[in-house]
């Protein structure tokens, strides 16, 4: 059989069937003529069989027919209409309005009747069994009919294969209402679902998987026909990535499908209890494939046929609404990857919910969400952009105060459960505590906002005061923010930088904050008095804290045997020894202390007094070199004798430093052996 395509001023397309003999019917479908014969439509359609049974029974029917259809032409002159006419009525026309799949599956439908092996794929399958069912090319009228064929392909080969079952899902769409009909939505939604429930990897995405290479030569046949599949053959391969690869795959292949088809399969699968795991990453790939501008590190040009707004709330509200609120079962390591994953991904749909103007519900529960997990989550996410005009501020801190107020209620009321997992746990320390690292982020979202003019003392000291005492462990993040304001809005008056200070607590100040505070002009003089104060009171302890380890280290290496033996011997007698002991030692302690700074101090006397000197020759030089002429002989004396001069001096201040030094720690040593001898004579 060849096929020919012409135009034609009254019909548009024409279909011509070239078997050598005349054409004795002509069948329309939308806007295409085709021109067949007969006998091989009779044999395997019985609703053509009746249709043209009846216009042989009653030709008239069919002259008036063409000849209306012929008057509805416009720009057609009446000879040669009536020529037309004439030519025509030897043939029988018949016209297939609303035929499921269109002229081209009227096309494969026709090639079937003529006896062609038609190709079955997932994509044509459910258009040619909807068009057997509206040609009634039923086994009662043939054997091995339309009908029969396509029932056998969907049941053999797409429903296994969750892959092909999507394909097959995605063409039912322009098959309404005969596809629901004859039910093959329902029966792929439920063949999805299914597959994507089982527990086998190798099950969950169907089988065959279609793998290597499509254009191999040796492709696997269904029934004499290319079912463009391969089974799994993958030596190099191992089955974690392959597994990998194909669940990727899959889930991309869900985004092709309309917003009700995809509603429905969500519900399906959350009807079967599938995983957690699955939906949600099945849930992200069509959100970010749906819903423009979600992923702000996508690269990609938006599509042509780009959905309204109206469509796209819809969508981000399915979304939402089907978001799985289980636990995860995964590893803890995959877990927190995971988790890290989604929060991102849920504060994307928090940024276009408030773009979209989605409802106060849907922006709720997204809050809520992202309270659950808040401690996933990174300054980059928490940074959201204000996009109402009522809002003066660049970020919208309102949206982050309550997700803050979310995560310390839910906080508070799984306080219980919290602690009952920590003991199950063997505790875990304040570094990787939820609050701690809540309270991390918070003071860097305030630091981050506090440059914002339009930012008030009020907003500013709400959202730092809504953190518990217990979520930092010290205050150094809290200290830049308020500085950072402090520098940003230097017009404030002193009533609300004694408030803003008011929030640090100085005793959590590390050593490197509290040197920075103390020299800090921006804070106000209380402030910095309270700085030094508790520096000071640091200080303090730190020292009583040496002397009491000191007191309670054990006694030198360098002490003799015979005094560690007395030693040992006057506190095993009496408890006023030990005392005495210990003071002592304390004392001893002291006075090497002494000892030390004085040395310090002898040595900074030195210094000062090498620099005199050198000074006083580089000046001596200089008053040389300028009486001198300014020859290039000049030059030369004076760089040498600077330089003589220089390495001298330097050559002699080392050498009597290091005489010096040793008489320096001699008289230490001289001193501490007459103190030694005072404590014994005591």
């Amino acid at each position: 059989m060849a096929t020919e395509t012409k135009f034609s001023t009254s019909k548009g397309q024409a279909w011509f069937c070239t078997t050598g003999l005349p054409s004795d019917i002509v069948v329309e479908v939308d806007d295409m003529s085709f021109h067949l014969h007969k006998f091989p439509l009779m044999s395997r359609s019985k609703r053509l069989h009746t249709l043209i049974a009846e216009q042989e029974a009653n030709p008239r029917r069919r002259g008036r027919r063409r000849s209306s259809a012929s008057e509805a032409e416009a720009g057609e002159g009446i000879e040669e209409e009536e020529e037309e006419v004439e030519e025509d009525e030897e043939q029988c026309q018949i016209s297939l309005p609303e035929f499921p799949g269109g002229s081209e599956t009227f096309e494969s439908a026709a090639k079937f009747c003529y006896g062609v092996k038609i190709e079955l794929t997932a994509a044509n399958v459910a258009p040619l069994r909807c068009a057997g069912e509206y040609l009634e090319m039923t086994e009662e009228f043939a054997e091995d009919n339309l009908i029969s064929k396509t029932e056998r392909f969907l049941t053999q080969f797409v429903l296994r294969n969750i892959k092909e079952s999507i394909k097959t899902l995605k063409s039912c769409e322009s098959l309404v209402p005969m596809a629901e009909t004859l039910a093959i939505p329902q029966r792929c939604i439920e063949s999805i679902a299914a597959r994507a429930s089982s527990s086998d990897p190798s099950s969950l995405f169907g089988w065959p998987v279609s793998e290597g290479d499509p254009k191999s030569k040796d492709p696997n046949l269904w029934n004499g026909i290319d079912a463009g599949t391969r089974r799994r053959s993958h030596p190099d391969r191992p089955p974690a990535a392959a597994s990998a690869a194909a669940a990727g795959s899959w889930f991309d292949d869900l985004t092709v499908l309309s917003l009700p088809i995809y509603k429905r399969l969500i519900s399906a699968m959350r009807e079967r209890d599938l995983s957690s795991e699955i939906v949600e990453s099945a849930l992200i790939a069509y959100a970010k494939k749906t819903i423009p501008g979600l992923s702000r590190s996508s690269r990609k040009q938006p599509s042509s046929s780009m959905a309204s707004e109206s469509e796209q709330r819809e969508m981000l509200e399915t979304v939402i609404t089907n978001l799985p609120s289980k636990p995860s079962t995964r590893p803890p390591s995959e877990a927190s990857r995971t988790r890290k994953t989604t929060t991102r991904f849920l504060f994307g749909l928090l940024r276009t919910a408030n773009i979209l103007r989605a409802s106060e519900a849907c922006r709720a529960e997204l809050e809520r969400r992202i309270a659950a997990q808040l401690e996933e989550a990174t300054l980059d996410d928490l940074l959201l952009p204000s996009y109402s005009y009522l809002i003066e501020t660049l970020y919208d801190v309102d949206c982050v105060e309550r997700i803050l107020a979310y995560f310390l209620e839910r906080l508070e009321e799984e306080r219980s459960a919290v602690a009952a997992a920590e003991e199950a746990d063997g505790g875990r320390s304040p570094a990787i505590n939820p609050v701690m690292l809540v309270g991390k982020l918070i003071d860097g979202y305030l630091a981050e906002i506090a440059s914002d003019s339009n930012l008030s003392v009020e907003r500013f000291y709400d959202l730092a005061v809504a953190l518990p005492d217990h979520a930092r462990l010290f205050d150094d993040g809290l200290y830049r923010a308020v500085d950072v304001y402090l520098k940003a809005h230097p017009w404030i008056s002193e009533e609300d930088r004694d408030k803003l200070c008011g929030l640090m607590d100085c005793q959590k100040l590390t050593l490197e904050a509290c040197t920075h505070a103390a020299q800090n002009e921006r804070l106000p003089l209380r402030a910095v008095v309270q700085v030094l104060f508790f520096e000071q009171l640091q200080l303090r302890h730190a020292i009583a804290g040496s002397i009491l380890s000191s007191s309670a280290a054990p006694p030198p290496p360098a002490s003799s045997s015979r005094s560690s033996q007395m030693d040992d011997a006057a506190s095993a007698s009496a408890q006023p020894a030990l005392e005495g002991d210990t003071w002592r030692t304390a004392v001893r302690e002291n006075q090497v202390l002494r000892l030390d700074m004085d040395s310090m101090r002898s040595r900074v006397h030195e210094l000062e007094r090498e620099c005199s000197t050198m000074r006083k020759a580089i000046e001596k030089i200089d008053g040389s070199a300028v009486g001198s002429g300014g020859g290039g002989g000049g030059w030369s004396s004076f760089t040498k004798k600077f330089g003589c001069k220089f390495k001298t001096q330097v050559c002699d201040s080392h050498e009597r430093t290091v005489v010096e030094a040793k008489k320096v720690r001699q008289k230490p040593q001289r001193q501490e052996q007459e103190i030694q001898q005072q404590q014994e004579s005591l």
